[in-house]
């Protein structure tokens, strides 16, 4: 399992796709592309804004529902991806007792967006989805900015469907 950074969302041309765009904390620094709805990427963007909402979004309403229970979100984990379909869950803690949800990946990293809890994924995801940046000998130290073009030219090269086994 690898610790993954939260880099952005994006729409994928032309069929107008929303992406987030996740990468490795380690040296080898890989990019994990998932597909994801619409309203979970403006949530998503919200979150990394630092905007606040009129009324609490869902996954405001889902942290704050969590505070009021003393539980904590100690982090998300992208476990699986099945039939061109990713997975993730939820590890929370309360009262000592550990328990963990199933969550659409886009849902899970909405709420680790809004509550900073660290995002991991499964090794067996980034290596059927990832991909490593070319021409960097090290992706960790290039600016954001620099990723995410390279990301962009990544996307439109590829398809939905390309993620699939």
């Amino acid at each position: 399992m690898q610790q993954m950074e939260l880099l952005g969302v994006r729409v994928e041309l032309p069929s107008n796709a929303p992406i987030v765009l996740l990468r490795e904390m380690s040296d080898a620094a890989r990019l994990l592309p998932i597909f994801i709805g619409a309203p979970e990427a403006t949530a998503i963007a919200i979150a990394l804004d630092g905007m606040t909402t009129p009324r609490p979004m869902t996954h405001d309403l889902l942290r704050n529902v969590l505070e009021e229970l003393s539980a904590d979100l100690e982090r998300v984990v992208v476990t699986e991806l099945r039939d061109k379909t990713f997975f993730a869950e939820l590890h929370l803690l309360r009262d000592g007792s550990r328990f963990v949800l199933s969550s659409r990946p886009s849902d899970a990293i909405a709420l680790a967006a809004r509550t900073g809890t660290p995002i991991f994924a499964e090794e067996s995801v980034i290596e059927e989805a990832g991909y490593t940046a070319e021409g960097n000998a090290a992706a960790d130290q290039q600016p954001a900015e620099e990723v995410v073009e390279q990301f962009r030219e990544f996307i439109d090269s590829v398809s939905p469907e390309d993620f699939g086994t």
